[in-house]
């Protein structure tokens, strides 16, 4: 399995999927026009270790909601990546059984050595 979840007008994730150099055996997935299903939620979640790994809490409406002064649980984490792309942490770069997850120095390095196995 080799998917990427990712927003289309979003600058870094464009500037990390040519830095990555992602061939067409990749399925790329627009979230904004192709938004997560709950099964594709569980399975990266699953890959990630939690729904929380996935969430961004950069995300304007994070803040906008008031979700930081609250105390999510694992169940409001799934439901907030289901109601609204925005709050995932984008890219989600799934390369068979790894998942890279955000747009870190670090993550995109790991994604990269994980291209090059």
């Amino acid at each position: 399995m080799k998917n990427v979840y990712f927003l289309k007008t979003c600058n870094t994730c464009t500037r990390i999927i040519n830095e990555l150099n992602l061939s067409d055996d990749f399925k790329f997935q627009e979230i904004k026009s192709e938004p997560l299903t709950a099964k594709q939620v569980d399975e990266l979640a699953k890959l990630a270790g939690s729904y929380e790994a996935l969430f961004s809490k950069r995300a304007k409406l994070y803040k906008d909601m008031g979700l930081k002064d609250q105390n999510l649980t694992e169940k409001d984490f799934k439901h907030y990546l289901l109601e609204h792309y925005t709050f995932l942490s984008r890219p989600v770069i799934v390369i068979n059984d790894k998942i890279f997850v955000g747009s870190s120095k670090k993550t995109v390095a790991a994604a990269k050595e994980a291209l090059n196995e």
